[in-house]
């Protein structure tokens, strides 16, 4: 039995029926493990020590009454054998001093997933510049100037911002040019942020395809997330339908070719947004979609991953 924690948004929100944070609290008590719960204002450092006023969790596979909490006490992260990073964006300040903090409960003998440093350095967004050619055509800026004269060379363009989830604040400019200027005003804040301007993909149509990475291997199905009528976005949350499916030739090549530096950094858990065969953004934060893709085939990819974490965890204690 291992002591697992798992650092989550409030447990009483999930629908649990999709949640991949939920999915992995299940796994790790079927595994038999000691399941642990909190949230990111629940971690705190006194003395150069990482803590958690932590409770203990026991969760049921239904619509509700899905968990029962205990008693909140105080203990070192470092006691823990596993500590699941599974905090939902944005990606923020505070989400980067609570992975300050993760990396001391490392340091004291921890096994976080997904490694600290790595969902610092590993935005969802900006990762995707890590591989040019597979990616569309893509600037970040905050400057107006540049971000319309890449408007004017591609005339179809998707404008999002670098800390959202779910298909918030993303705006598509096609060749009518319709609004192009209050977005980018919207989005950078008048040149004080940055935002992403990739080209538009027609093959949105057939879906944005997540598709999930368990330790650098991808699992062999994805789920296609179709826009809604008269939608640009396929995220669920925006409105579209999932579709699970096989991967194809080119799903696999992608994952593929990502997979080895994902593995590097010690991101266990990570889903490639696939439209056609670029990816648009790589998700190392909260990864989801675990559960439609479970439901739709016979796989776990819940325990695939705590098979690999397990290892890795009893390779590095030997």
């Amino acid at each position: 039995m291992l002591r697992v924690a798992i650092v989550m948004d409030p447990i009483a929100t999930v629908k649990t029926y999709k949640d991949t944070s939920f999915r992995l609290a299940l796994e790790a008590q079927a595994r038999g493990h000691e399941l642990t719960y909190l949230e990111i204002g629940d971690l705190f450092i006194e003395n150069g020590s990482p803590f958690g006023r932590v409770r203990s969790l026991e969760v049921r596979d239904q619509l509700d009454d899905f968990y029962t909490l205990g008693e909140s006490r105080v203990e070192a992260l470092g006691s823990f054998d596993i500590i699941l990073m599974r905090k939902d964006p944005p990606f923020d300040m505070e989400f980067v001093y609570a992975t300050h903090i993760l990396d001391l409960a490392a340091r004291d003998g921890a096994f976080v997933v997904n490694r600290p440093q790595s969902l610092r350095d590993c935005g969802e967004k900006l990762f995707t510049a890590w591989f040019p050619a597979l990616i569309p055509a893509t600037i970040v800026s905050r400057d107006s100037q540049q971000i319309r004269e890449f408007y004017a060379r591609h005339k179809d363009v998707i404008v999002k911002p670098l800390d959202g989830m779910g298909g918030a604040s993303i705006f598509r400019v096609d060749e009518s040019g319709s609004n192009l200027g209050v977005i980018i005003e919207t989005l950078t804040d008048h040149g004080k942020r940055f935002a992403m301007v990739q080209e538009y993909l027609p093959a949105i149509k057939d879906g944005d395809k997540r598709i999930i990475l368990v330790n650098g291997e991808p699992v062999p199905y994805s789920l296609a997330r179709i826009p809604s009528a008269g939608e640009t976005r396929g995220n669920l949350a925006a409105g579209g339908s999932g579709r699970p499916q096989p991967l194809s030739e080119s799903d696999f090549a992608l994952a593929h070719a990502v997979g080895p530096i994902l593995k590097e950094k010690g991101l266990y858990l990570v889903g490639l947004d696939v439209i056609g065969d670029r990816i648009t953004e790589i998700n190392v934060t909260s990864p989801t979609c675990m559960r439609e893709i479970e439901n739709a085939y016979d796989i776990n990819i819940a325990a695939q991953l705590f098979e690999a974490i397990e290892a890795d965890l009893s390779a590095n204690k030997h």
